[in-house]
């Protein structure tokens, strides 16, 4: 075991910030103690690891412990994984909905993981799905071709996602019985094939990272907004696209839902924070009405 003392310039919302990597309750790369220590089983460019977090808001730490080959990566990527560089200077909302939601969250901040893979593949998979079954299709991935993760994160039941290398090679039938169609599949796997080059994005501007991820066939704009605020900590990468986004936060803002051109207008004075908008009133639990029953699991793939 490695260990890590981080001491943030402020107090950090250690949970909240992280929450946005957890792919629903049963995510088997990402558990959460009773006490609200977090765990995360990661594939770093070193190797697996198991890293456990816990804040001690009364003494303005950040205890951090990691095991495994990539142990001494995770604990050097904690500050910038909890948000450190993230800069909300100028973020200072009016609309009395905003205000309120950061009133709520003074200390949240975009996280950055700098692991362009870990969040691209479950992207790929929650593309034009219900939640129900891309977190289904997620975690059986992860447990058919990932891997336990080292050292105590074994024990926490901690799993890492399946290596570039691994992905290349899960034949068509084994996507089909996660399940994850065709079209997905098809765009993961040759993801994975330049896995270097995608990598290699966590570094570079984000014009430019948006103008790579959405060259490989199948990422388009709301794939690359998923992966950019995740992994490279775009504060301005707005997840237009998506079933959701769009009418619930005209619904908070305006009281009406809009499409994703009444969302641009929305955000437009917001920049360079769109995402920060996003996100803080997903984090309130700002949502339209829904009417009508939930979609259903498409059924005609095999299980």
């Amino acid at each position: 075991m490695k260990e890590r003392v981080w001491r943030p310039s402020w107090p950090c919302a250690l949970a909240t910030t992280l929450s946005v990597l957890r792919k629903g309750g049963a995510d088997p790369t990402f558990r959460v103690d009773a006490d609200g220590t977090v765990w995360r089983g990661i594939r770093t460019p070193e190797g697996t690891a198991s890293l456990r977090l816990r804040a001690r808001p009364h003494d303005g730490e950040v205890h951090a412990s990691a095991w495994g080959a990539g142990a001494e990566w995770c604990l050097e990527a904690v500050p910038a994984m909890l948000g450190a560089d993230d800069d909300p200077t100028g973020f200072a909302p009016t609309h009395p909905v905003l205000a309120d939601a950061h009133r709520r969250r003074p200390h949240w901040r975009v996280c950055r993981t700098g692991l362009v893979m870990e969040a691209l593949v479950p992207a790929v998979i929650e593309q034009k799905v219900t939640g129900q079954e891309s977190l289904a299709g997620f975690r059986r991935l992860v447990y058919r071709f990932g891997e336990r993760a080292p050292g105590a994160g074994a024990d926490r039941g901690l799993w890492v996602q399946p290596a570039a290398e691994t992905v290349r090679m899960i034949p068509s039938w084994d996507w089909l019985r996660l399940p994850v169609d065709p079209a997905r599949s098809r765009t993961v796997v040759r993801a994975a094939q330049v896995a270097p080059a995608v990598e290699r994005t966590a570094t570079l501007p984000a014009d430019e990272v948006d103008r790579r991820l959405r060259s490989l066939p199948g990422v388009g704009v709301w794939t690359s907004a998923e992966v950019r605020f995740r992994a490279h900590g775009d504060a301005d990468a707005v997840s237009f696209g998506d079933y959701h986004v769009a009418a619930d936060v005209g619904w908070a803002l305006t009281g009406e839902p809009v499409d994703d051109d009444g969302l641009a207008e929305l955000l437009e004075p917001y920049r360079p924070h769109r995402y920060r908008v996003q996100r803080l009133i997903e984090l309130s639990g700002l949502s339209r009405p829904r009417r009508g029953p939930r979609a259903s699991p498409r059924t005609h793939l095999p299980v």
